[in-house]
């Protein structure tokens, strides 16, 4: 299996997202990269300038590099940045929003976690229409994964599942982000940005339940699976996809590799995440077919 790291769906300033890239092209031990703003189109013309400069010092450091699309597209602008995606000469796709197939042309192209590919019939469908590689929705079970892995090794698809960081549970048209610091969305003076993993939202009991990313609703846990990699590896799935978060995202990769890569067991990879002092309790309840909050040992496995 190959390691990932999908696009930051966070507001980061240029020389965050600068840093960052740098530390993952020289340092780091994913094999692809996947640039571009998902989330908000606002955001979008901050770093665009840069993409190129970035995608080709990853590319030196020997990564594969793909340009992801918005998740949501609703306006002219969003529209037009969809389509220019695909004016890009040389750069695989990976499509976020179905308005993308319609400026596909032919071209091979990835599908995105948020294209909803939740059974075989939709995975035959796109691929007739070019997809090569599919990343699926995080809240797939690893039962309903393991039937897609199957029809994607018969029309020699990737399949990609997210292993590390928030999953995303829904986009919305309005920002909640903007009206929780009482702003309107076309005036939110990018008030996200406040917040490099996200905004916290608890219970009215102050219990900590989801978090908030611009029209993005994430969950509080991280997604972890470190102890599924060998299930998914003996499933088919080809590629694993960390999510980029302010942590230690090298250290995370190297956490993963390693396990992929037979050198350390789940336990021991697991202390080793545990020392990051990631901001939240880990969950896999999704791939476990439970609510996806809950983390599931192995113990707990074995007794099913």
């Amino acid at each position: 299996m190959k390691l990932t790291l999908g696009p930051i769906p966070f507001h980061w300033s240029n020389e965050t997202k600068l840093d960052f890239y740098a530390r993952i092209a020289d340092e780091s031990s994913v094999d692809t990269v996947y640039l571009g703003e998902v989330i908000c189109s606002k955001r979008a013309p901050f770093f665009e300038p840069r993409l190129e400069e970035v995608a080709e010092r990853l590319e030196h450091a020997g990564k594969t590099v793909v340009f992801s699309s918005l998740t949501e597209v609703m306006l002219k602008r969003e529209r037009q940045a969809t389509e220019g995606l695909f004016d890009i000469e040389g750069r695989e796709i990976e499509i976020n929003n179905s308005s993308g197939l319609f400026n596909i042309d032919g071209r091979a192209h990835r599908i995105g976690p948020m294209m909803n590919v939740y059974n075989e019939a939709t995975m035959a469908y796109l691929a007739r229409g070019g997809a090569t590689h599919f990343a699926l929705p995080v809240e797939l079970p690893g039962t309903s994964v393991s039937l897609l892995a199957d029809v994607a090794k018969d029309i020699g698809a990737g399949v990609e599942i997210q292993v590390f960081g928030r999953a995303s549970v829904a986009v919305s048209a309005r920002c909640y982000h903007a009206r929780a610091h009482g702003r309107i969305k076309d005036n939110c003076q990018f008030i996200c940005e406040d917040d490099p993993d996200g905004m916290a939202l608890k219970t009215l009991d102050n219990q900590d339940f989801l978090t908030i990313n611009g029209i993005q609703t994430m969950s509080h846990s991280y997604v972890n699976l470190l102890g599924e990699l060998g299930e998914m590896d003996a499933m088919g799935v080809t590629h694993c996809r960390l999510s980029p978060h302010s942590q230690d995202m090298v250290a995370v990769s190297k956490v993963f590799r390693d396990v992929m890569d037979g050198k350390s067991e789940p336990g021991k990879g697991q202390e080793c995440l545990n020392a990051l002092d990631i901001p939240a309790p880990f969950s896999n309840g999704f791939w476990h077919g439970k609510s996806g909050h809950l983390f599931v040992t192995p113990d707990a496995q074995s007794a099913a």
